[in-house]
């Protein structure tokens, strides 16, 4: 039974997606830097079609300044490419002026005819130190805006950050119906879970062990239930899957066997979520970990010596990994969104020998928000749907 009340308490399945690595996270050896893994669009392109080919049903796409390829033109160009899945798109909010990037997220869920999600971000922009509570009043605005862009004839606004009063709305309505795409959400401050709480509508964790998961989505829950609402939960967490324990116990001491820690410190550092208090809770896990690196018998922290956020990957056989994320979903999560180093190796591995042994859905599709058909009114002309 669910820890707290879901939305998709009655869906069958669970939303499993894979990640896009735009931002120079894609290594055979942490910390060691690969010439044909460097981001790039055509290695991170082959990872995004390949997860389409295998069924994934999502694919998450960071942003990041300091090493990263841009997301929503990477988003933009694989629109026309992949076939089922859907994109999952950082949105940094405060990057873009809030109504020109209401209208740039309509434009790709049309070319994506529904297929696109929105996880939304808070962090720093680049060369800004900015307070926790700033960046997130700031990120509520943001979102604000955007639902009275998707879902009104004008936006009448009048905040802190942004002042915008009698603004047509007709070039930006989304293919998506009830309200445009759905919103994905990671943080932890309470700033954080009170945004999360009256506008979002999945709450994505990092990894960390179930008892503390288990509280997360408590606290997420009871600002969802404040607003007379209620959330999704997912989780975004590293993989390491082989035919046997032994296999990928052996395969994640080899992933950082030429780690030197001042590298895997500087790669840490460069991010711009680098001093949130979710990476600060990511390293407090590696400290309280075992002598190799375990806070679960097949949660593994090593991950984190080497990069930012999300800092911890399931390791095991095919069969311990099936019965963690079944006992994930016990709880009440019904998104993942999977990673591994290299990435297309590891796609490859658990989309052949564990996604087939899974029921997957879509969330957007399980919720009505895609139609059944094109709509008929074209882009721009501003019908209600």
């Amino acid at each position: 039974m669910s820890i707290v009340p879901v939305r998709g308490a009655d869906i069958q399945g669970a939303e499993v997606a894979w990640f896009a690595p735009l931002c120079s996270d894609d290594f055979r050896h942490l910390g060691v830097p690969d010439g044909d893994l460097r981001s790039s669009w055509a290695n991170t392109r082959r990872i995004a079609l390949r997860a389409d080919e295998l069924g994934f049903r999502n694919i998450l796409c960071p942003s990041s300044y300091q090493v990263g390829q841009d997301t929503l033109s990477f988003v933009a160009a694989m629109a026309p490419q992949v076939r089922r899945m859907n994109m999952l798109a950082a949105i940094r909010c405060g990057e873009v002026q809030p109504a020109m990037l209401a209208r740039t997220v309509a434009t790709l869920d049309h070319m994506l005819e529904g297929r696109l999600t929105l996880n939304v971000i808070s962090s720093d922009f680049p060369g800004e130190v900015a307070d926790s509570a700033l960046r997130y009043r700031r990120s509520r605005e943001v979102v604000e805006i955007l639902k009275q862009a998707w879902t009104q004839d004008t936006i009448h606004y009048e905040g802190e950050f942004y002042n915008l009063k009698g603004l047509s709305t007709d070039p930006v309505k989304p293919y998506q119906t009830h309200g445009g795409p759905l919103l994905y959400f990671g943080g932890y401050s309470p700033d954080a879970l009170a945004l999360c709480g009256a506008h979002c509508d999945t709450y994505l964790m990092w990894p960390e062990p179930k008892a503390v998961l288990a509280q997360r989505m408590r606290d997420a829950h009871a600002q969802a239930q404040a607003n007379d609402r209620v959330l999704d939960y997912g989780l975004r967490v590293h993989m390491i899957v082989r035919d046997t324990e032994a296999e990928a116990r052996e395969y994640a001491r080899e992933l950082v066997s030429k780690l030197d820690d001042d590298k895997g410190r500087e790669i840490r550092q460069r991010a711009l979520d680098a001093r949130s208090l979710g990476v600060a809770l990511q390293s407090a896990n590696r400290e309280i970990a075992d002598d190799e690196g375990f806070i679960e018998p097949h949660l593994w922290t090593g991950v984190g010596r080497a990069r930012s956020g999300c800092g911890a990957a399931l390791v095991g056989s095919v069969d311990q990994v099936l019965s963690e994320i079944h006992d994930y979903m016990k709880m009440g999560i019904r998104a993942f969104i999977f990673s591994g180093y290299p990435h297309l190796q590891e796609c490859e591995i658990f989309g052949t020998k564990v996604l087939p042994q899974l029921k997957t859905v879509s969330l957007a599709h399980a919720y009505g928000r895609v139609p059944a058909s094109p709509p008929a009114t074209p882009l721009g002309v501003g019908a209600r749907r």
